[in-house]
């Protein structure tokens, strides 16, 4: 293992960062794109079971200190490439003389304790706060992987306070193990998008003067119903923007609840957005809706707010820790309270004004520079505990 001393050498799990392309996928290449930026001379080596073309991952391999590394021996089937991430891939990593490795989502290797120092990320403990989202099976798996990743790991980074809890409450991981690391907004949304790429937008998706935006896959934990019901007791010219993939029973009962309301063009679905245009969706947008029943962080609700755009969020979980003072938290079961928020927040630019102004001073702190310090503070405790 390589001394602590002099520049680091960081081997992270890619594989969500090569193959998916929110969520999990975002944090793990904003992870690797901060670290190599604040930190040049350190090494970063990207462990991923196979390489597929991604265009927001192609920039941060053409940087010199970071080195795409896949299985020497092809892998052509998933269970192959499962096995080499859960199992052998602590042989690349003992061989490759590691500072740290990190993984990003989750899990560590089965194999790899005492191989080097671990960090492992814990997002959220979702599959048991709503476990009617997930199969048996999933959860069951879940609960051994992620669980255990977090008792063998040396450090365990939660991505918010309410992830800290559940990972003490329901996994008894000890309280001085883990370190609170808010994931920092992509630096995309504290850019000032001007009044030409606002027009841009608009005439590019066909907006109307006031919508509401609301960013995320449509799924039961996501709680769209909510925000549909209420813009049926909101005046006919405001719209809402669906900005995700939608899938399965959910997605067919939004649409049914779209259609039953009489809403009809006034609900957007939209898929496959790129996220450069997000910004300005988020600029032109009236405010945002972020009324999931649970999250690990919310990042929207940060972005929203990056963006000077106010939100309506659900209490419950974690998102006051995302919005602060820039949003109004709703019960996320009670349609009128939501409505009742929606119209203050659409006919009082005065308060509309006072939210963004103080959701954009407190998103500050979820900045780039603070968590790629944070980040590397825990990956230093990771390399005393295990040198111990």
């Amino acid at each position: 293992m390589k001394s602590n001393r002099g520049a680091l050498t960081v081997g992270f799990d890619a594989k969500r960062a090569v193959e998916n392309m929110t969520g999990l996928g975002n944090y793990s290449r904003y992870c690797i794109d901060m670290l190599s930026l604040a930190y040049p001379g350190m090494e970063l080596r990207l462990y991923a079971p196979r390489e597929l073309e991604n265009e927001r991952l192609r920039p941060l391999l053409a940087r010199d200190n970071i080195k795409f590394i896949t299985p020497s021996l092809r892998l052509n089937n998933g269970l192959g490439r499962a096995f080499w991430r859960s199992v052998d891939m602590s042989i690349d990593l003992r061989q490759d003389d590691l500072s740290i490795y990190h993984g990003l989502s989750n899990e560590l290797p089965l194999t790899v304790k005492g191989v080097c120092p671990t960090v492992v990320t814990i997002h959220d403990l979702i599959w048991r706060r709503t476990p009617k989202d997930y199969a048996l099976a999933d959860r069951v798996l879940y609960d051994f992987k992620y669980g255990r990743s977090a008792r063998i790991a040396n450090r365990v980074i939660a991505i918010s306070e309410c992830t800290r809890r559940d990972l003490i409450s329901d996994f008894h991981i000890p309280e001085d193990k883990i370190d609170v690391v808010y994931q920092g907004v992509d630096p995309i949304f504290t850019l000032p998008v001007d009044t030409p790429r606002r027009e841009e937008i608009r005439k590019k998706y066909g907006l109307p003067e006031r919508y509401i935006l609301s960013v995320g896959t449509v799924q039961p934990r996501k709680n769209l119903l909510q925000a549909i019901r209420a813009l049926a007791l909101l005046p006919k010219d405001v719209w809402l923007l669906a900005v995700g993939s939608r899938k399965g029973a959910y997605g067919r009962e939004a649409e049914e609840t779209v259609r039953r309301l009489g809403l009809g063009e006034r609900v957007r679905f939209m898929e496959n957005i790129p996220f450069t245009d997000l910004p300005g969706l988020y600029s032109c947008a009236r405010f945002s809706s972020y009324t999931s029943f649970y999250e690990g962080f919310g990042l929207p609700v940060a972005e929203s707010l990056s963006c000077g755009t106010p939100v309506i969020a659900a209490t419950g979980s974690c998102l006051e820790e995302a919005g602060g003072p820039g949003a109004i938290y709703v019960n996320p079961n009670d349609v009128e309270e939501y409505a009742d928020a929606a119209m203050r927040l659409i006919d009082d630019n005065f308060l509309r004004e006072k939210l963004a102004d103080a959701g954009e001073r407190y998103v500050r702190r979820f900045s780039a520079e603070n968590f790629a310090k944070a980040t590397m503070a825990s990956y230093n405790k990771a390399i005393i505990d295990f040198c111990l």
